[in-house]
């Protein structure tokens, strides 16, 4: 029998967002919980589920895109701990993040950085 897109999402979610990911879920139950099930089955059921690229490179441009966008603090951070849970090093965040100063400017680049210590503090605790 096939997985459902929401199992499928689930284990992914679990696997590589681990428990920021669940908190995530979490807090979104009781204001709007569609939102919860949809956020496991389209990007970690359908997508991350993909086999066009792993889930490092997945998280790359991720990262990227969130530290691009300057405002994404919260899925930042979760997306930053899900890097380095799949196998990315400390070097190629920072790296990542520097980048995208020169596409999204010092402002974003900045906060990213700033979102990445933090993530750093928070797994050294």
């Amino acid at each position: 029998m096939e997985k459902s897109r929401f199992d499928t999402g689930l284990e992914l979610l679990n696997s590589i967002d681990g428990e920021a990911g669940h908190n995530v879920i979490a807090s979104l139950q009781d204001i709007c919980p569609d939102l919860a099930k949809y956020t496991i089955e389209f990007p970690f059921g359908d997508i991350y589920a993909r086999s066009g690229l792993d889930l490092k490179s997945r998280e790359i441009a991720t990262v990227a895109a969130l530290t691009a966008l300057g405002n994404c603090s919260p899925q930042l951070k979760v997306h930053l701990h899900a890097a380095l849970n799949v196998g990315c090093s400390e070097e190629e965040l920072k790296e990542v993040i520097l980048q995208m100063a020169v596409y999204a400017g010092f402002p974003a680049a900045l906060n990213g950085m700033f979102a990445f210590k933090d993530v750093l503090a928070e797994r050294a605790a």
